[in-house]
């Protein structure tokens, strides 16, 4: 079992300190199933630095100004740091740097490809998009709807700063006086960046270790033959050998938690377990859009289809990266996945 540091879920706009100088404060997202995320403000010396942000909407800017007026005093932010490119996380990077001239911290695969999504908005869907969508099995329909939602990315994060400065992994820094440790993780984004104090016991882990759900792992049509499950799965690991297992984890989604080994340990078991159901799944050919009742027990809908594809896609490609499956195309020109048997070593 985990060890939550509370049983009551906060409200939004609620400040809770977590650890000495470290506040924990709960924002509101307009997303069905994830309503909430959780943003982390630490003392720093006569300012603060802001760890993620909250996605760019008028209610998240209403609370930040509480925040900056009664939990920070009327004192400056002197850095933002964001763990990772995706909107709950940087959404107002942009206006509280430009609020306060501080600097972005962020690690260099995130900031580009947050730049690069940004500026997809206004834009028509690529065809490289529309090929891999209808490769992976989606209708005509869907396809349309794909077309019809591009571009969503940039209207939820405020433009970004022009310059960043970058942070690599095992890099470390001071933030109020403590020494703090980048540890780069993968899977859910290219390279998400998590903060560890030592001194606290404490890592700010965004969504690379979240306590009650499997963040998104998913291919997009980017890098349609990209990984991304394997890289998951070795970041689970990495962090099991980095953190001790009594750390409080600071998560994005859910109660700031220890038992950081088991959830880690649960989390690779659980995508483990769900290539094996995959593999005896494809004996026959499957396309991706086939293989959803194997991998989610809820429905798959337009408002979560994307990111389900996305999913099924990267543990089809962990299997065919680990020999266990073969693909091909069909005469409609769809990719199909048939396991291997007997099965590959």
């Amino acid at each position: 079992m985990l060890e939550f540091i509370t049983d009551e879920k906060p409200q939004p706009g609620e400040v809770r300190e977590i650890a000495d100088g470290v506040f924990w404060l709960r924002f509101s997202l307009p997303m069905t199933g994830l309503n909430h995320i959780n943003l982390y403000a630490i003392r720093d010396g006569d300012g603060w630095v802001v760890v993620d942000t909250g996605i760019a909407m008028a209610e998240s800017k209403r609370q930040w100004e509480g925040h900056f007026r009664k939990l920070m005093g009327g004192r400056p932010v002197n850095r933002v740091i964001c763990t990772h490119l995706h909107p709950d996380h940087t959404g107002l990077a942009g206006w509280i740097c430009r609020k306060f001239g501080a600097p972005l911290l962020m690690t260099r695969g995130e900031y580009f490809l947050c730049r690069l999504l940004v500026a997809d908005t206004g834009h028509p869907a690529p065809q490289a998009g529309i090929n891999f969508y209808r490769k992976v099995g989606f209708t005509t329909d869907q396809i349309e709807l794909y077309k019809k939602r591009f571009g969503g990315f940039g209207k939820a994060v405020s433009e970004l700063p022009h310059a960043y400065d970058r942070l690599t992994d095992g890099e470390w820094g001071k933030i109020g006086g403590r020494t703090w440790r980048i540890i780069i993780g993968s899977g859910h984004s290219p390279e998400h960046a998590c903060l560890y104090c030592e001194e606290l016991g404490l890592c700010l882990t965004g969504d690379q270790l979240l306590p009650n759900i499997s963040s998104n792992v998913s291919v997009w049509p980017t890098e349609p033959e990209g990984n991304p499950l394997d890289d998951w799965i070795s970041s689970c690991h990495k962090l099991i050998a980095e953190l001790p297992e009594d750390t409080l984890i600071g998560p994005a989604h859910g109660i700031p938690f220890r038992g950081a080994h088991r959830r880690l340990n649960k989390l690779i078991e659980h995508h483990e377990k769900a290539l094996d159901r995959l593999y005896e799944f494809c004996r026959e050919p499957k396309m991706a859009t086939e293989v959803y009742s194997v991998l989610f027990r809820r429905p798959i809908d337009d408002g979560n289809r994307i990111m389900a594809v996305g999913e099924a896609v990267a543990h089809l490609n962990c299997l065919k990266g680990r020999g266990l499956v073969s693909r091909r195309l069909n005469d409609a020109g769809q990719f199909t996945y048939k396991s291997r048997v007997p099965r590959v070593a």
